[in-house]
């Protein structure tokens, strides 16, 4: 879950600039891949790319004359496939707080002499990540909780690990509780880390309201 947020944050952040965008492709494009990521059930995502890229590459290679077999990496297929779905709804969340801004905040930066790009990232991408925190992180922990997925592919996981326990030593109720007592777990870790990033971001705030 953790190495899925360095792309899908960014992704996500410019899938919701393209939505707003003046052009017409690439708000087709945002719509069509915020579309698509959100509908499909997350362990679809999660088969076509695993199953759908080595189908791929396979036909590639061997139009190039290469006979071997390819195998996609597991770690790598659910890295992409929940950073697409993670991205897909986090756009949502950016888009959300883009709504929220003041307009004409850009045009007071070039006023200022400021480039787009330092008005952008200096002046409206701080407001913007904190107005969207609650938003992702409820995404972060339905993709936390999406991980689960990945043992259908055999990659080995908290769910995964479970399974095989279950299977060898057929006591279900105490492994599948130990399970639920991990994810738990993960989840307040998560929700503690975010309250203090939320603290953080709001203590300009606090400070002129007192």
């Amino acid at each position: 879950a953790l190495a899925c947020l360095p792309i899908g944050l960014p992704l996500g952040l410019v899938v919701a600039l393209a939505a707003r965008s003046r052009k017409r492709l690439p708000r087709a494009w945002a719509t069509t891949f915020s579309t698509v990521f959100r509908g499909l059930p997350e362990l679809l995502t999660l088969l076509i790319i695993y199953y759908g890229c080595q189908i791929a590459a396979q036909k590639i290679l061997a139009a190039m004359g290469y006979q071997g077999e390819f195998l996609i990496n597991t770690f790598l297929a659910a890295m992409i496939a929940f950073s697409l779905v993670f991205a897909a709804f986090s756009s949502e969340i950016w888009l959300a707080a883009f709504k929220t801004l003041p307009k004409g905040q850009l045009e007071a930066c070039s006023a200022l002499g400021l480039s787009k790009r330092t008005g952008f990232f200096k002046v409206l991408l701080p407001q913007l990540t904190r107005i969207a925190l609650p938003g992702l992180s409820n995404n972060w922990l339905s993709l936390l909780k999406d991980t689960s997925l990945v043992s259908t592919i055999s990659l080995v996981d908290l769910m995964r690990q479970t399974n095989l326990a279950v299977s060898v030593t057929k006591e279900p109720m105490f492994f599948y509780g130990v399970a639920c007592l991990g994810y738990l777990l993960f989840a307040a870790i998560s929700g503690r880390v975010f309250a203090f990033i939320e603290r953080r971001s709001n203590r300009h705030l606090q400070g002129a309201r007192a």
